[in-house]
């Protein structure tokens, strides 16, 4: 009895660590590319297309891959999704190893991975609750954002150390491997059974009947759409804070490259904390109480940012920001894994992503051109306080607030 109660701690950690190889082997790529264009071009021009070849597709499949993962059998999508990159990622290996080495492979190579990514992270996002119990999803979700940023840490570095030391078409090997260790242990090492719907006969609906039957859940869904606006309002909101902060440590302390290194690590560190706060404390018993202490975390800070004459305060001030991130977005992930019905998780969380991914870029569309005519510390200390202010108003939503109380009351 004992083993079998715990038999969801060992199919978390084998799908969580085999997912965070992935991962690694993923950042050293995304990054080896990075540095191989920004040392033979200096280009930003060509930085930015890279950018966008990696964003675009995973913005327009979002939708799309909901629906797959609420269709079809998650464990499997997860799957072909790693496959996909990974082949992809060795034909690249296999041209650079006979010598064709053209730019334009990059941006290919950065689309495709997209594509991967876009089928991978609805379907990831729905299949947590079925390995999962309920009551652990908060600490799960928490640990999983600490190793996440850990790799975020980590990754930068030892593509660096790595571009140095060896070729290209090595560093793309590695992703491979680190791909194939992560469908190896989903194939071989993990059952995660098919989720109710894609165990039945899809007839009667068809594909584009499915996605609008999902819009229509999440526009009649109170919970969502009042959820859902908030966090693109909020993403929009900390545009400056993500994109602008390098530029402002630029124009303000100085364009040292330790510095903008410094901002870097101290983020992924509060980050890593952050997630390990989340993971052994759990937050507070209405996950609603936790998001809004984030959010209002994260705009507090932000303002902070824009306030303080002194770099090792700054710094400090980006590490706590850091902390905030995983104290706002796990507890508002749990609560879209505990209030969405199963048969829908995929594609909300196929929206969650298209906002997630988009409304950052929006933002800088909008911050991005004011911040040469206007101070970015003013950007910060106005979109910090509208994001305090957003946050503390939450309070007065009384759907949210009801959605994020515990499922089941608890005797005290």
């Amino acid at each position: 009895m004992k083993d079998r109660s715990n038999q969801w701690v060992r199919n978390a950690t084998l799908f969580l660590g085999g997912q965070a190889i992935s991962l690694f082997g993923s950042a050293l790529v995304q990054y080896a590319i990075m540095w191989k264009i920004t040392l033979d071009t200096q280009s930003g021009l060509l930085m930015t297309l890279y950018i966008i070849c990696g964003f675009v597709p995973t913005f327009l499949l979002s939708p799309f891959a909901g629906v797959w993962a609420d269709r079809y059998n998650r464990k499997m999508l997860i799957i072909v999704a790693d496959s996909l990159i990974a082949l992809a990622t060795l034909v690249l290996a296999i041209l650079f190893f006979n010598g064709y080495r053209e730019m334009w492979l990059f941006f290919v190579i950065a689309a495709v991975r997209a594509v991967g990514t876009g089928i991978q992270t609805p379907a990831v996002g729905a299949v947590l609750p079925q390995i999962v119990p309920q009551e652990h999803l908060t600490r799960v979700n928490g640990a999983n954002g600490s190793i996440q940023a850990l790799v975020t840490l980590v990754s930068p570095m030892v593509s660096a150390a790595l571009v140095t030391m060896a070729t290209m078409e090595a560093i793309f090997l590695i992703d491979v491997l680190t791909a194939l260790i992560a469908i190896g242990i989903l194939v071989f090492w993990l059952r995660i059974p098919a989720h109710q719907k894609a165990s039945t006969e899809q007839e009667g609906v068809g594909y584009l009947q499915d996605l609008m039957l999902g819009f229509r859940y999440i526009r009649n869904h109170r919970f969502l759409m009042q959820f859902f606006v908030f966090m693109a309002i909020f993403f929009v909101m900390a545009a400056p804070a993500a994109f602008l902060t390098p530029l402002q440590v630029t124009r303000s302390f100085g364009d040292d490259v330790w510095r903008l290194t410094a901002i870097e690590i101290a983020f992924s560190i509060g980050m890593m904390l952050g997630g390990g706060l989340i993971a052994a404390w759990g937050g507070f018993r209405n996950k609603m109480h936790t998001v809004i202490l984030g959010a209002v975390t994260l705009g507090l800070f932000t303002v902070g940012l824009g306030l303080v004459p002194n770099f090792w305060i700054y710094i400090a001030f980006m590490a706590v920001v850091g902390v905030a991130m995983p104290v706002y977005s796990t507890p508002a992930t749990v609560l879209l894994q505990e209030k969405v019905e199963g048969d829908y998780l995929g594609r909300v969380f196929g929206v969650m992503g298209m906002i997630s991914t988009s409304m950052m870029p929006f933002g800088m569309l909008i911050f991005g051109p004011i911040a040469d005519y206007v101070a970015i510390e003013w950007l910060l200390i106005g979109t910090g306080l509208f994001m305090a202010v957003a946050g503390l108003t939450m309070f007065r939503s009384r759907t949210l607030i009801d959605a994020g109380r515990p499922v089941e009351s608890e005797p005290s």
